[in-house]
């Protein structure tokens, strides 16, 4: 696989997470996502979560089985957030390391290709995601914007590398044929 396509999302959305809608999960037959915590679902400096997420999860977990898998070192933070949303997590995963998500794959009894990584990131998320031929979705992070955050530093050079390497990063571009994972497809 090239760089350019380990890294190329299959869906890029213009929103945060809570823009993932259901026809969108009905549109690419996703029974199961893998989720990202940190600035995908809660702000890096929050440990709670918004009621538009607990009304966004609970619409979710009707069409799809749902795990947090987060880099994240705190498990009383993850796992106060997980206990929020009622989802199951693994803290401590290190993607793009597969391990937690073959763990989390295996718990929901789904195949990968059923599944979608959704995260904010490109070099972690995405790049995992796509290391098992889970569908992957790239969103934009939940930040607080009263706050200097040093990730998005890392974040802008994981973008320019990406673009470098010819990954386009266009909201609405997604590259995901049942048939054919690479076709280039504007949605």
């Amino acid at each position: 696989m090239s760089a350019r396509a380990i890294l190329q999302p299959d869906l890029i959305l213009e929103g945060p997470v809570v823009s993932l809608s259901p026809e969108i999960i009905d549109r690419y037959q996703l029974q199961g996502l893998i989720l990202d915590v940190d600035e995908t679902l809660v702000p890096l400096s929050e440990k709670d979560v918004s009621e538009e997420l607990i009304l966004w999860v609970e619409t979710i977990r009707e069409l799809a089985s749902l795990w947090l898998v987060s880099n994240n070192l705190s498990e009383s933070r993850i796992s106060r957030i997980a206990q929020s949303l009622d989802i199951p997590y693994f803290v401590r995963a290190r993607k793009p390391s597969r391990r937690k998500l073959r763990q989390a794959l295996e718990a929901m009894n789904l195949p990968a290709s059923q599944v979608a990584m959704v995260g904010d990131r490109l070099f972690t998320d995405v790049l995992a995601g796509n290391r098992l031929g889970m569908f992957t979705i790239l969103v934009e992070p939940m930040v607080d914007p009263t706050k200097a955050n040093p990730s998005y530093h890392l974040r802008n050079l994981e973008v320019w590398i990406s673009q470098a390497l010819g990954v386009s990063l266009a909201a609405g571009q997604q590259k995901f044929t049942k048939s054919n994972k690479s076709q280039d497809i504007e949605i």
